[in-house]
């Protein structure tokens, strides 16, 4: 553990430089792969930690904000209004925000597909599964998750202190976990118990009573029912004396991060989070100390904690190397990626909904359970129909690398487990590839040739992508 976060002095090839693109983006095409070892390792980490501007990247279509179409202009009821006409009016706003968190899904999937900064969308996938919200609960419009993911994104390797208070503020969070509705005269303790129990602390590093102080200080941080916008009001603001993690003070929302960041659980927090998302879990708990050292030093800067953990002993180390199970997004970004299809269609969100993972939509405030839990017998089928229609789809054609791979079945193969599985294959499952190739056992016998190389390629890429290495990271 002494050199864990040491230079990592081991060869650069494109199986080490596929591994850091599957953790700090979502996989690469051969193309970019070969592109990345024109650089060394550490120009490569380099360029991923400052990249370039993505502000010409395409937004969503649609956006549906009930505000400014005037659909809430007397806030969430609509006076004037007999019962049937609201329950109509209700219905018709949740049509309209089903459609467009549909698109929404669509945009950001494209989006992790075409961005040059892949760090940048990892990270607002990580922070999207680490802070929380769901979409259209509590009326908690497209336009309020729209704008919490660009939050993410611009906070992508900023400062997590700062992102902590900005999401404190944030609409989405204010409705999801109702500090909406926290007032002096009636507190609401959820936010203030899940800022420290998932999102900062974690459990046993506070009490009870730190939770009803630190709800008591965000009395106040609530919305504008006319605009949709924060405001803190100052008339349901409780300023009293608060008594909060061992200090007191007239704590207001700001005042609670800042000391809430000045624990040493919180760095360790984070730490563990960051080594659990990019590097494997379960981490020991010497290497957590030493990340939670680095990101003390770095005083919660992302940019370079990340710089060192990509470029160390251990983000490299056996342990790590395919020791994460991908996400379904992880699953499907990637795979559109590794065939340099340029564009996501609905075959993504369908088989994302069937593996467990739709975006804006998290089961609970925990967020997705991650790890093997992605591996159900259920959800791996899923994970194999969505190979499977992907390599079968009008689509492949434009996969250049694919349909151009030789026809000798044992070369084919070759190709297809490095490219596909970076080589990470037994000989067993190679020589089923090659097998298949062949037509062996099947009735259609024969060597691979022109006149069954489609259909045959096609399979045995399928075949590749179903094998356990293709699930992990």
């Amino acid at each position: 553990m002494r050199t864990a976060l040491a230079p990592y002095r081991g060869p650069w090839n494109s199986r080490v430089a596929a591994h850091l693109m599957r953790r700090a983006g979502f996989g690469a095409s051969p193309q970019e792969i070969n592109s990345l070892l024109s650089s060394t390792m550490r120009e490569s980490v380099e360029a991923l930690i400052h990249f370039p501007s993505t502000q010409n990247l395409p937004g969503p279509d649609n956006v549906f904000d009930p505000y400014s179409q005037g659909l809430l202009q007397r806030g969430y009821g609509q006076m004037g209004m007999d019962e049937n006409a609201r329950r109509a009016r209700a219905k018709e706003l949740r049509r309209s925000a089903v459609q467009s968190v549909g698109a929404m899904q669509n945009w950001w999937l494209n989006r992790m597909l075409a961005t040059p900064a892949p760090l940048q969308e990892k990270m607002t996938v990580f922070f999207h599964g680490h802070f929380t919200t769901a979409a259209i609960q509590k009326q908690n419009w497209p336009i309020f998750i729209y704008n919490q993911n660009q939050l993410y994104r611009d906070h992508a390797l900023g400062n997590l202190r700062d992102l902590a208070l900005a999401v404190s503020k944030d609409p989405a969070m204010l409705i999801y976990l109702d500090n909406a509705l926290n007032n002096k005269a009636h507190p609401n303790e959820n936010y203030a118990r899940e800022l420290m129990e998932l999102f900062t602390l974690g459990h046993g590093n506070y009490s009870e009573a730190d939770i009803r102080e630190s709800a008591r200080a965000f009395t106040g941080w609530t919305l504008n029912r006319r605009t949709g916008q924060f405001v803190d009001y100052a008339a349901i603001h409780d300023d009293e004396l608060k008594h909060f993690l061992g200090q007191s003070g007239n704590f207001r929302g700001a005042d609670i991060v800042n000391i809430i960041f000045s624990q040493p659980s919180c760095r360790r927090w984070f730490a563990s989070r960051l080594l659990n998302f990019f590097v494997y879990n379960d981490p020991e708990p010497q290497l957590v100390e030493a990340v939670a050292r680095l990101l003390r030093k770095n005083d919660y800067n992302l940019a370079p904690v990340l710089s060192v953990l990509f470029q160390s002993n251990v983000f490299y180390s056996d342990r790590a190397y395919r020791a994460l199970v991908k996400s379904p997004v992880e699953f499907v970004v990637g795979s559109y990626k590794l065939y340099g299809v340029g564009q996501i269609d609905q075959l993504a969100q369908r088989s994302l909904a069937s593996m467990g993972q739709i975006l804006f939509y998290p089961p609970n405030v925990a967020g997705w359970p991650g790890g093997s839990a992605w591996l159900t017998s259920q959800m791996v089928i899923a994970r194999e129909n969505f190979a499977a229609a992907l390599v079968n789809s009008q689509m492949m054609s434009q996969a250049s690398w694919l349909m151009s791979v030789p026809t000798n079945a044992q070369q084919a193969t070759r190709q297809l487990i490095a490219t596909i599985l970076a080589g990470d294959a037994s000989a067993a499952a190679t020589a089923k590839i090659k097998d298949y190739l062949n037509g062996v056992n099947t009735s259609a016998l024969g060597q691979l040739s022109g006149e069954n190389y489609e259909e045959r390629v096609r399979g045995a890429a399928y075949l590749t992508m179903a094998m356990p290495a293709y699930q992990l990271n």
